[in-house]
Protein backbone atom coordinates (compact mmCIF):
# COMPACT_ATOMS: atom_id res chain seq x y z
CA UNK A 1 0.00 0.00 0.00
CA UNK A 2 1.40 3.74 -1.17
CA UNK A 3 1.83 5.37 1.84
CA UNK A 4 2.48 9.55 2.02
CA UNK A 5 5.97 10.95 2.17
CA UNK A 6 6.90 11.64 5.91
CA UNK A 7 6.08 14.68 7.86
CA UNK A 8 9.35 15.24 10.30
CA UNK A 9 7.62 14.97 13.96
CA UNK A 10 8.38 17.12 16.80
CA UNK A 11 9.99 14.68 18.90
CA UNK A 12 12.21 11.73 17.18
CA UNK A 13 15.93 10.24 17.24
CA UNK A 14 18.28 12.10 15.20
CA UNK A 15 19.05 9.88 12.31
CA UNK A 16 22.48 8.26 11.94
CA UNK A 17 25.45 7.36 14.69
CA UNK A 18 23.51 10.34 16.39
CA UNK A 19 20.89 7.31 17.12
CA UNK A 20 23.29 5.47 19.54
CA UNK A 21 24.40 8.50 21.73
CA UNK A 22 22.70 11.03 23.61
CA UNK A 23 19.46 10.59 22.58
CA UNK A 24 19.35 7.03 22.72
CA UNK A 25 20.18 7.32 26.10
CA UNK A 26 17.83 9.98 27.11
CA UNK A 27 15.02 7.34 25.67
CA UNK A 28 16.27 4.74 28.08
CA UNK A 29 16.10 7.04 30.74
CA UNK A 30 12.35 8.20 30.24
CA UNK A 31 11.82 4.35 30.02
CA UNK A 32 13.15 3.38 33.16
CA UNK A 33 11.57 6.82 35.03
CA UNK A 34 8.55 5.57 33.87
CA UNK A 35 8.24 2.02 34.10
CA UNK A 36 10.15 1.47 37.16
CA UNK A 37 7.85 0.97 40.53
CA UNK A 38 4.43 -0.12 38.03
CA UNK A 39 5.53 -3.30 36.72
CA UNK A 40 7.58 -5.24 39.46
CA UNK A 41 6.19 -8.11 40.61
CA UNK A 42 6.49 -11.99 40.51
CA UNK A 43 6.97 -12.72 36.73
CA UNK A 44 10.77 -12.18 34.86
CA UNK A 45 9.04 -10.94 32.22
CA UNK A 46 6.43 -8.75 29.94
CA UNK A 47 4.43 -11.47 29.22
CA UNK A 48 3.97 -13.85 32.46
CA UNK A 49 4.91 -17.13 31.28
CA UNK A 50 3.89 -20.42 33.13
CA UNK A 51 7.79 -21.35 33.59
CA UNK A 52 8.70 -25.09 34.15
CA UNK A 53 8.61 -25.97 37.34
CA UNK A 54 6.10 -28.11 38.72
CA UNK A 55 3.79 -26.50 41.16
CA UNK A 56 0.38 -26.87 42.57
CA UNK A 57 -2.90 -28.20 41.17
CA UNK A 58 -6.04 -26.20 41.08
CA UNK A 59 -9.19 -27.07 39.17
CA UNK A 60 -9.24 -26.11 35.70
CA UNK A 61 -10.78 -22.64 34.24
CA UNK A 62 -11.81 -22.18 30.91
CA UNK A 63 -8.83 -20.62 28.90
CA UNK A 64 -6.14 -23.37 30.50
CA UNK A 65 -3.78 -24.36 28.83
CA UNK A 66 -5.17 -28.32 28.08
CA UNK A 67 -1.18 -29.15 27.86
CA UNK A 68 -1.31 -28.71 31.12
CA UNK A 69 -3.80 -30.78 32.63
CA UNK A 70 -3.18 -32.93 35.67
CA UNK A 71 -4.57 -36.15 35.18
CA UNK A 72 -3.84 -38.37 38.42
CA UNK A 73 -5.54 -35.73 40.24
CA UNK A 74 -8.20 -35.14 37.78
CA UNK A 75 -8.80 -39.25 38.07
CA UNK A 76 -8.90 -38.78 41.73
CA UNK A 77 -11.28 -36.07 42.29
CA UNK A 78 -13.62 -36.41 38.98
CA UNK A 79 -12.75 -32.94 38.43
CA UNK A 80 -10.83 -31.82 35.61
CA UNK A 81 -7.64 -30.20 36.94
CA UNK A 82 -4.32 -28.38 36.01
CA UNK A 83 -0.67 -28.40 37.02
CA UNK A 84 0.44 -24.93 37.54
CA UNK A 85 4.06 -23.93 36.69
CA UNK A 86 6.56 -21.98 38.82
CA UNK A 87 7.74 -18.91 36.92
CA UNK A 88 11.73 -19.83 35.66
CA UNK A 89 14.21 -17.27 37.28
CA UNK A 90 15.84 -16.85 34.56
CA UNK A 91 14.57 -15.80 31.33
CA UNK A 92 16.22 -15.43 28.16
CA UNK A 93 14.59 -12.75 25.41
CA UNK A 94 14.91 -12.38 21.99
CA UNK A 95 13.70 -9.86 19.57
CA UNK A 96 12.88 -9.80 16.31
CA UNK A 97 13.40 -6.20 14.79
CA UNK A 98 12.33 -5.85 11.42
CA UNK A 99 13.88 -2.83 10.07
CA UNK A 100 12.53 -2.47 6.40
CA UNK A 101 12.10 0.77 4.35
CA UNK A 102 8.42 1.11 5.18
CA UNK A 103 9.12 2.01 9.16
CA UNK A 104 11.40 5.15 7.90
CA UNK A 105 7.88 6.79 7.54
CA UNK A 106 5.61 9.09 10.48
CA UNK A 107 3.48 11.44 10.34
CA UNK A 108 2.85 11.52 13.74
CA UNK A 109 4.83 12.42 17.07
CA UNK A 110 7.76 9.69 16.11
CA UNK A 111 8.67 7.86 12.99
CA UNK A 112 7.64 4.13 13.07
CA UNK A 113 11.07 3.50 12.89
CA UNK A 114 11.70 5.10 16.46
CA UNK A 115 8.31 3.58 18.13
CA UNK A 116 10.46 0.88 17.24
CA UNK A 117 13.79 1.36 18.58
CA UNK A 118 11.93 2.56 21.53
CA UNK A 119 9.82 -0.38 22.02
CA UNK A 120 12.80 -2.26 22.19
CA UNK A 121 14.64 -0.61 24.94
CA UNK A 122 11.36 -0.95 26.64
CA UNK A 123 10.75 -4.54 26.39
CA UNK A 124 14.90 -4.85 27.31
CA UNK A 125 14.24 -2.74 30.66
CA UNK A 126 11.01 -5.14 31.62
CA UNK A 127 12.78 -8.13 30.77
CA UNK A 128 16.89 -7.98 31.63
CA UNK A 129 17.08 -7.99 34.87
CA UNK A 130 17.90 -10.95 37.73
CA UNK A 131 20.44 -12.41 35.33
CA UNK A 132 18.12 -12.62 32.62
CA UNK A 133 20.14 -12.40 29.16
CA UNK A 134 18.36 -10.61 25.75
CA UNK A 135 19.69 -11.45 22.50
CA UNK A 136 18.05 -9.95 18.74
CA UNK A 137 18.03 -10.90 15.38
CA UNK A 138 17.35 -7.78 12.99
CA UNK A 139 16.13 -7.87 9.84
CA UNK A 140 16.73 -5.25 6.55
CA UNK A 141 16.73 -4.72 2.82
CA UNK A 142 15.62 -6.41 -0.01
CA UNK A 143 13.55 -9.83 1.05
CA UNK A 144 15.97 -12.61 1.04
CA UNK A 145 15.21 -15.67 -0.87
CA UNK A 146 16.50 -19.13 -2.23
CA UNK A 147 19.05 -18.21 -3.99
CA UNK A 148 19.14 -14.62 -3.75
CA UNK A 149 22.19 -11.73 -2.49
CA UNK A 150 20.57 -11.96 1.21
CA UNK A 151 23.23 -12.49 4.01
CA UNK A 152 23.06 -13.43 7.48
CA UNK A 153 25.85 -12.36 9.54
CA UNK A 154 26.84 -13.06 13.43
CA UNK A 155 28.63 -11.05 15.32
CA UNK A 156 30.27 -12.31 18.85
CA UNK A 157 30.51 -9.08 20.71
CA UNK A 158 28.37 -5.70 20.12
CA UNK A 159 29.35 -3.19 22.75
CA UNK A 160 30.48 -1.04 20.61
CA UNK A 161 29.52 0.18 17.16
CA UNK A 162 26.77 -1.80 15.26
CA UNK A 163 27.84 -3.97 12.18
CA UNK A 164 27.33 -2.81 8.85
CA UNK A 165 24.45 -4.34 7.01
CA UNK A 166 24.66 -4.80 3.95
CA UNK A 167 21.42 -5.58 0.97
CA UNK A 168 19.15 -8.28 2.27
CA UNK A 169 21.18 -8.40 5.61
CA UNK A 170 19.53 -10.78 8.55
CA UNK A 171 22.10 -10.23 11.86
CA UNK A 172 21.63 -12.21 14.90
CA UNK A 173 23.40 -10.96 17.75
CA UNK A 174 23.69 -13.17 20.66
CA UNK A 175 21.79 -13.44 23.87
CA UNK A 176 23.52 -11.63 26.73
CA UNK A 177 23.21 -10.54 30.40
CA UNK A 178 23.70 -6.98 31.97
CA UNK A 179 23.18 -3.75 31.54
CA UNK A 180 26.18 -3.05 29.76
CA UNK A 181 25.22 -5.55 26.92
CA UNK A 182 21.98 -4.67 27.00
CA UNK A 183 22.49 -1.23 26.12
CA UNK A 184 25.22 -2.34 23.41
CA UNK A 185 22.22 -4.02 21.86
CA UNK A 186 20.15 -1.26 21.58
CA UNK A 187 22.91 1.22 20.27
CA UNK A 188 23.00 -1.53 17.78
CA UNK A 189 19.59 -1.95 17.17
CA UNK A 190 19.23 1.90 16.72
CA UNK A 191 22.29 2.29 14.43
CA UNK A 192 21.40 -0.24 12.20
CA UNK A 193 20.96 1.27 8.41
CA UNK A 194 17.35 0.50 6.72
CA UNK A 195 18.30 -0.42 3.52
CA UNK A 196 15.94 0.01 0.59
CA UNK A 197 13.06 -3.18 0.25
CA UNK A 198 11.60 -4.83 2.29
CA UNK A 199 13.13 -7.97 4.41
CA UNK A 200 11.56 -11.31 4.67
CA UNK A 201 10.11 -11.31 7.99
CA UNK A 202 9.17 -15.16 7.88
CA UNK A 203 13.16 -15.78 7.63
CA UNK A 204 14.01 -13.08 10.41
CA UNK A 205 11.52 -15.45 12.77
CA UNK A 206 13.27 -18.34 11.25
CA UNK A 207 16.07 -17.49 12.65
CA UNK A 208 15.34 -18.21 16.58
CA UNK A 209 13.58 -21.47 14.94
CA UNK A 210 16.69 -22.93 14.56
CA UNK A 211 18.52 -23.76 16.35
CA UNK A 212 16.39 -24.68 19.05
CA UNK A 213 16.64 -22.47 22.04
CA UNK A 214 16.02 -22.56 25.07
CA UNK A 215 12.10 -21.75 26.46
CA UNK A 216 11.83 -18.18 26.77
CA UNK A 217 10.13 -14.73 25.86
CA UNK A 218 10.38 -13.72 22.09
CA UNK A 219 9.26 -10.72 20.20
CA UNK A 220 8.31 -9.52 16.73
CA UNK A 221 8.45 -6.02 16.00
CA UNK A 222 7.50 -4.79 12.73
CA UNK A 223 5.10 -2.90 10.94
CA UNK A 224 3.76 -6.53 9.70
CA UNK A 225 2.70 -5.49 6.09
CA UNK A 226 4.62 -8.34 4.63
CA UNK A 227 1.61 -11.22 3.19
CA UNK A 228 0.49 -13.32 6.82
CA UNK A 229 1.43 -15.80 5.19
CA UNK A 230 4.72 -15.25 4.69
CA UNK A 231 5.42 -14.99 8.64
CA UNK A 232 2.25 -16.40 10.06
CA UNK A 233 4.08 -20.46 9.89
CA UNK A 234 7.52 -19.33 11.24
CA UNK A 235 5.16 -17.43 14.23
CA UNK A 236 3.18 -20.68 14.56
CA UNK A 237 6.19 -22.54 15.17
CA UNK A 238 8.11 -20.32 17.49
CA UNK A 239 4.75 -20.77 19.65
CA UNK A 240 5.14 -24.40 20.00
CA UNK A 241 8.41 -23.96 22.57
CA UNK A 242 8.01 -19.88 23.49
CA UNK A 243 6.22 -16.90 24.71
CA UNK A 244 5.67 -14.85 21.96
CA UNK A 245 4.49 -11.23 21.26
CA UNK A 246 4.04 -9.40 18.53
CA UNK A 247 4.29 -5.51 18.56
CA UNK A 248 2.71 -3.98 15.46
CA UNK A 249 4.05 -1.05 14.33
CA UNK A 250 0.84 1.34 13.07
CA UNK A 251 0.90 5.67 11.59
CA UNK A 252 -2.55 6.59 11.03
CA UNK A 253 -1.86 7.48 7.36
CA UNK A 254 -1.58 3.85 7.05
CA UNK A 255 -5.58 3.67 8.05
CA UNK A 256 -6.85 6.71 6.74
CA UNK A 257 -6.16 8.98 4.19
CA UNK A 258 -6.67 13.12 5.25
CA UNK A 259 -9.17 15.62 2.69
CA UNK A 260 -5.60 17.64 1.51
CA UNK A 261 -6.20 17.78 -1.86
CA UNK A 262 -3.43 16.19 -4.59
CA UNK A 263 -1.16 14.01 -2.44
CA UNK A 264 2.27 13.30 -3.76
CA UNK A 265 2.92 9.89 -1.93
CA UNK A 266 5.79 7.36 -2.12
CA UNK A 267 6.69 4.04 -1.68
CA UNK A 268 9.95 3.76 0.86
CA UNK A 269 10.57 0.12 -0.50
CA UNK A 270 10.53 0.73 -4.44
CA UNK A 271 10.38 4.35 -4.55
CA UNK A 272 7.59 4.43 -6.85
CA UNK A 273 6.00 8.03 -6.49
CA UNK A 274 2.17 8.91 -7.52
CA UNK A 275 0.01 11.53 -7.08
CA UNK A 276 -3.09 11.01 -5.26
CA UNK A 277 -6.35 13.23 -4.99
CA UNK A 278 -7.50 12.80 -1.47
CA UNK A 279 -9.96 15.01 -1.95
CA UNK A 280 -12.12 12.31 -3.66
CA UNK A 281 -14.58 10.88 -0.60
CA UNK A 282 -14.91 7.29 -2.63
CA UNK A 283 -10.71 6.94 -3.18
CA UNK A 284 -10.72 7.79 0.91
CA UNK A 285 -13.32 5.04 1.96
CA UNK A 286 -12.02 2.59 -0.47
CA UNK A 287 -8.67 3.25 1.41
CA UNK A 288 -10.17 3.21 4.76
CA UNK A 289 -11.70 -0.08 4.17
CA UNK A 290 -8.73 -1.90 2.63
CA UNK A 291 -6.91 -0.61 5.48
CA UNK A 292 -9.44 -2.24 7.63
CA UNK A 293 -9.01 -5.47 6.11
CA UNK A 294 -5.27 -5.58 5.99
CA UNK A 295 -5.13 -5.00 10.13
CA UNK A 296 -7.66 -7.09 10.12
CA UNK A 297 -5.91 -10.02 8.98
CA UNK A 298 -2.96 -9.10 10.89
CA UNK A 299 -5.23 -9.97 13.70
CA UNK A 300 -6.71 -12.78 12.71
CA UNK A 301 -3.09 -14.70 11.84
CA UNK A 302 -1.47 -13.89 14.54
CA UNK A 303 -4.16 -14.94 16.63
CA UNK A 304 -4.11 -18.52 15.15
CA UNK A 305 -0.58 -18.04 15.96
CA UNK A 306 -1.30 -18.27 19.49
CA UNK A 307 1.14 -15.00 19.41
CA UNK A 308 0.05 -11.91 21.89
CA UNK A 309 -0.92 -8.83 19.99
CA UNK A 310 0.45 -5.44 20.90
CA UNK A 311 -0.51 -2.37 18.44
CA UNK A 312 1.73 1.05 19.23
CA UNK A 313 0.66 4.15 17.26
CA UNK A 314 3.18 6.84 16.15
CA UNK A 315 0.33 9.64 17.11
CA UNK A 316 -0.02 8.09 20.89
CA UNK A 317 1.99 7.64 23.86
CA UNK A 318 3.39 3.77 23.24
CA UNK A 319 4.47 3.85 26.81
CA UNK A 320 1.44 4.29 28.09
CA UNK A 321 -0.14 1.85 25.91
CA UNK A 322 2.40 -0.79 26.58
CA UNK A 323 1.89 -0.37 30.37
CA UNK A 324 -2.29 -0.76 29.72
CA UNK A 325 -0.94 -4.40 27.95
CA UNK A 326 1.36 -5.55 30.50
CA UNK A 327 -1.31 -4.75 33.01
CA UNK A 328 -4.05 -6.48 31.25
CA UNK A 329 -1.93 -9.59 30.56
CA UNK A 330 -1.41 -9.97 34.01
CA UNK A 331 -4.81 -9.59 35.25
CA UNK A 332 -6.02 -12.16 32.63
CA UNK A 333 -3.25 -14.42 33.87
CA UNK A 334 -4.49 -13.73 37.07
CA UNK A 335 -7.79 -15.04 36.17
CA UNK A 336 -6.77 -18.48 34.76
CA UNK A 337 -7.05 -16.97 31.04
CA UNK A 338 -3.67 -17.02 28.87
CA UNK A 339 -5.25 -13.92 26.50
Amino acid sequence: MARAAPVTPPTRLPAGGDRSGAALDRLQLMVTRKLDGLLQGDYAGLLPGPGSEAGESREYRPGDDVRRMDWPVTARTTLPHVRRTVADRELETWLAVDLSASLDFGTGRWLKRDVVVAAAAALAHLTVRGGNRIGAVIGTGVAASAGSSARQSRTGRWRGAPPEAGTGTLLRLPARGGRKETQGLLRAIAGTEIRPGRSDLGALVDMLNRPPRRRGLVVVISDFLAPPQQWGRPIRKLRVRHDVLAVEVVDPRELELPDVGVLPVVDPESGELHEVQTADPGLRRRYAEAATAQRAAIATELRAAGAAHLRLRTDRDWLLDMVRFVAAQRHARTRGTTR
